[in-house]
């Protein structure tokens, strides 16, 4: 007998997670590297120590104040009643594969893809189905149409921004899968995660003007990335009514803590400031994506706050290289590929100057 009793398909499975190291440069997990202002870290301080006083009580289960806030935000007519919100994006999408996953059905997706969505659909005993991307990490829509109306998935997964390229999608690929997907026989949702959609370039649309059109669209948020709150964990989506009433029979009750939902509303209040970021990152990224064409490399178009770059022989010695120079970034993607997140100027100058060393050190 072998102990403990572990389901047999997680055995010898690594937890995931990026590399945790103390180094001075740290651009592998896509953080902002700006944290909140004095003014907007008062105004939370001021509304969590007024949460603690109510801490002998559950909190809001329905966190409405919350849900009308992100609805107010977010625009597109989107309504409360339209806004779910959960402990980060991760628990927004292992709250889906939960209510709309599970046995005998598929959750699709199209590598390179966000590596945690085959791990929401294993944790959700769901089937996991992966077709493929462009050269150029596009999607072909036969292809994708294809493979939607083959496997019959009742979940489809698709980031926007995608992690790890950076691509978007153009609106007429959703449109195209979310009506593949209705079209099953179960009538399968399509979720578009927009964790980066706050770093989207100009004219980019958002999924967002869909939703009036697609009544299985789902569009996901954080709050981890443009609003500088990785460490508060909210995440949130909008969607029909019907699905986030159907969320409601997964959730476990009171799963968003009353300092939780403080906190994220304290940092609505701050919404133009933190947000006044994100312009800084994006012609950092854009300064970024040009000096490594510059060098040579191949950089994938990048709507995010990272960029993915390659290709190289050995992408690992080139992850070390950086590494013993004092800078941590990610070993991902496709083979011969790295990515970068976008820190400050004097981040992505060292950053610089470190690949500099490491490629001139592999030519020699």
């Amino acid at each position: 007998m072998t102990w403990p009793p572990l389901r047999e398909e997680l055995r010898g499975i690594e937890p995931y997670g990026a590399p945790q190291l103390d180094v001075s440069v740290q651009l592998n997990v896509n953080e902002n590297p700006y944290g909140p202002s004095p003014a907007c870290a008062a105004d939370i301080a001021a509304a969590v120590a007024a949460a603690a006083t109510t801490l002998n009580r559950y909190p809001d289960r329905e966190f409405t104040e919350l849900r009308t806030a992100l609805a107010d935000y977010l625009g597109h007519g989107v309504t409360p009643e339209q806004v779910w919100a959960a402990n980060g994006s991760n628990e927004v999408m292992l709250q889906l594969l939960q209510a709309f996953g599970g046995p005998g059905r598929v959750a699709l997706s199209f590598a390179p893809t966000y590596s945690m969505y085959p791990e929401y659909a294993r944790d959700s005993v769901t089937a996991w189905v992966v077709g493929h991307r462009e050269t150029d990490f596009s999607l072909d829509l036969d292809h994708a149409r294809d493979l939607v109306k083959e496997k019959q998935p009742s979940v489809v997964l698709l980031p926007s921004p995608n992690n790890p390229t950076g691509t978007a999608l153009p609106l007429d690929a959703v449109t195209t899968l979310c009506e593949a997907a209705a079209s099953t026989e179960q009538g399968g949702i399509v979720v578009v995660d927009e964790a980066y959609g706050e770093f989207r370039r100009a004219g980019t649309p958002s999924a967002l003007e869909l939703l009036p059109r697609h009544r299985n669209l789902v569009v996901s948020r954080t709050m981890s990335k443009a609003f500088a709150l990785a460490g508060a964990r909210v995440g949130y989506l909008a969607a029909a009514p019907e699905i986030c009433d159907a969320i409601r029979v997964v959730r476990l009750p009171y799963h968003l803590s009353a300092v939780t939902q403080a906190t994220a509303l304290a940092a609505l209040r701050h919404a133009p400031e933190l947000l006044g970021k994100v312009d800084q990152l994006r012609a950092e990224r854009d300064d970024t994506v040009a000096w490594l064409r510059g060098r040579g490399l191949l950089v994938a178009d990048s709507d995010a706050n990272f960029a993915l770059f390659g290709t190289f022989r050995d992408r690992h010695a080139v992850w070390q290289g950086l590494l013993d120079r004092g800078v941590l970034i990610r070993e991902t993607g496709p083979d011969g590929w790295l990515r970068v997140s976008i820190g400050t100027a004097d981040e992505m100058q060292t950053f610089k100057e470190a690949l500099t060393q490491v490629m001139e050190e592999a030519e020699r």
